[in-house]
This record gives C-alpha cells, structure tokens and sequence, in this order.
C-alpha cells in the first residue's frame, strides 16, 4: 500500500497520459492526418507504460512510478503533429475540437 503522496501525483500522470492520448485519437478521427494517428497509436504503449507504473507504485515503489510516468509524458510531447489549428481558442485546442477534413465550409 501506498505511503507517500508521489503515488498520488503519478495517478494524476496517467489521468494526463490517457486524457492525451485521447484528445490525439479524436483529432485524428476528425482529420486523418498522419502525425496524429501515430501520436493515437503510440499512445496506446505510452497508457501501458504509466499503467506498469502505477502498478509498481502500487506495491510500493513510487519512485520508478514517477520515473515511468514522466518518461511516458516525455515520450508523448516528442510526437511529430501537423498544426491543425489556425484561430481556435484555447479552450477548443484544449479538447480537441478541430474541423472535420470533410466538412466544407458554411456561409
């Protein structure tokens, strides 16, 4: 059982690791570019990644817990993306919310 708060903390990691992972995959559904499907794909080992830490915090070694989800968190920063965004507010980039690649413009 847990005896320090840094178990705490990597479980907040991972809520990010996931919630990441997927805001990729919605974008990805959305436009069907390249750099997010292999952001989505990757962030499938990168959610196993965290889980492994989680899992090995849980008996308790919090500190590789951390390690691993920093390392994850690391790792999914470094994917290449397209910029799909052009004069959306933060709230939108936030969610994820982009256009389609199939809707078409409204008047």
């Amino acid at each position: 059982m847990p005896s320090t708060y840094l178990l705490y903390v990597a479980c907040f990691g991972a809520l990010v690791v996931f919630f990441l992972w997927l805001r990729d995959a919605r974008i990805f559904f959305r436009t069907g570019t390249a750099g997010y499907r292999r952001a989505a794909y990757r962030g499938v080992v990168y959610g196993a990644v965290v889980l492994a830490g989680i899992l090995v915090g849980w008996y308790g070694n919090e500190y590789v817990a951390i390690g691993l989800v920093l390392l994850a968190l690391y790792l999914q920063g470094r994917d290449e993306r397209e910029k799909v965004w052009t004069d959306e507010p933060a709230f939108e980039r936030f969610f994820g919310h982009v256009r389609r690649s199939n809707d078409k413009a409204r008047k």
